[in-house]
């Protein structure tokens, strides 16, 4: 029997319309500002995509776009100047950066309170501990899209492969608090396929394209494939083979339309809640 399908897309636009008359019934339009350094063209369509669902949902959303020469004292000059803006809710400075400059540096100097990428280390320090604070866009998506499979989570069974600060450590840390058993494999894991096949829900999130096989796969699992990747022939594809895989799961996002749409959509979410909490402070 085939897999469910959990629609990103569906799902994002579903959220977008909340958060749109959310903000509709407020007395202020929160603000997002992207700053973008160099022309890395991926950076460029998503930072496109982002300002969009922004203006459509009622945000007031702005890119600054710096120079690909941009020195570090420049950007965090920059940050600096939105932090101190009281116009500016959410500040989201755009990966990658160029070589000559620290990205840690950049995420450090953003003010905690408007990091709604959530990679700020007080953020991620109050992930760790169970405390209210901003989380990272992409788990915080894969989190929305796992309560829409209606699969439960107390005492499930939680794989994350792949242990970046971006995802897979903010990831398992969200299914820690919805009461999974969480294991973070990667690629040191001794039998990782067997690993992966103990798992109520897995989380792919390793960017090795269709790593994960049907037999990796426990014959109804929920499957929420983070991955992303750029084919030979041009196609994108997850870090699940989702053909097989799709035969095998309960649930599975696909690629694209799966995770990457809730991504953006919870930067907005995450972009209200930061001018919410800024203005009830």
């Amino acid at each position: 029997m085939a897999a469910t399908i959990l629609d990103g897309k569906v799902l994002a636009a579903r959220l977008r319309a909340t958060l749109a008359t959310r903000v509709a019934a407020l007395h202020f339009r929160p603000g997002l500002t992207v700053v973008r350094v160099g022309d890395d063209p991926a950076s460029g369509v998503y930072v496109r995509n982002k300002d969009r669902a922004a203006q459509e949902a009622g945000f007031i959303a702005r890119t600054i776009h710096l120079p690909a020469a941009t020195t570090q004292a420049e950007l965090l000059g920059q940050i600096a100047v939105l932090n101190a803006d009281p116009a500016v809710d959410g500040i989201l400075v755009q990966l990658p950066l160029p070589p000559q400059i620290d990205a840690q540096a950049a995420i450090n100097a953003v003010d905690p309170a408007k990091d709604v990428d959530g990679f700020h280390p007080i953020n991620a320090g109050r992930l760790a501990s169970g405390q209210p604070g901003m989380v990272p866009c992409t788990p915080r998506g894969v989190m929305h899209l796992l309560a829409e499979s209606g699969a439960p989570t107390r005492g499930a069974r939680a794989v994350v492969l792949g242990r970046s600060q971006i995802v897979g450590r903010p990831m398992a840390q969200l299914l820690l608090t919805a009461d999974c058993t969480v294991t973070i494999a990667h690629s040191r894991t001794a039998d990782l396929p067997a690993e992966c096949a103990r798992a109520d829900i897995l989380v792919a999130a390793v960017g090795r394209p269709e790593l994960v096989r049907a037999d990796w796969i426990k014959p109804g699992a929920v499957v929420l494939d983070v991955g992303i990747n750029r084919l030979l022939d041009g196609r994108l594809a997850g870090d699940v083979a989702y053909a097989e895989a799709a035969e095998r799961a309960g649930f599975i996002t696909p690629v694209p339309g799966g995770v990457g749409p809730m991504t953006i959509a919870c930067l907005l979410e995450n972009t209200l809640d930061a001018a919410l909490a800024r203005r009830a402070a």
